[in-house]
């Protein structure tokens, strides 16, 4: 089974084949601000089992051994990886091209979470 995601203008794009290691949601400063949302989904997957089949995406060194990869054209964030996990790539599950076939599992850094009441009705 391979899953295919791309970036806004469809420039950066990508193929994960295999089972993935881990989904889950980071609520850490770091990656919120580098997606501009409040929270961030990650799909964790094996180095070897995946490639990039559009263009490649610029790097941002975010803090020592932290990288983050973004589309040079459009500006969307699409992966993080880092030198504390050398086997894995993550990758941002909104942008796969069905990301319901996922359920997150994990929650990371939750005491940064944001504490925002998203319900209008209160």
């Amino acid at each position: 089974m391979s899953l295919h995601g791309h970036c806004l203008c469809q420039s950066v794009r990508f193929e994960l084949s295999g089972p993935h290691n881990w989904v889950g949601t980071c609520h850490c400063d770091s990656c919120r601000r580098s997606a501009g949302a409040p929270a961030v989904t990650f799909i964790g997957h094996p180095n070897g089992q995946w490639r990039w089949t559009g263009e490649t995406p610029a790097r941002f060194i975010s803090s020592p051994g932290n990288y983050r990869y973004f589309c040079p054209k459009c500006g969307a964030s699409v992966a993080y990886s880092s030198d504390r996990y050398p086997d894995e790539f993550h990758f941002h599950a909104a942008l796969l091209e069905n990301p319901d076939a996922l359920t997150p599992t994990e929650v990371f850094h939750d005491d940064e979470r944001l504490l925002w009441d998203l319900d209008p009705k209160t």
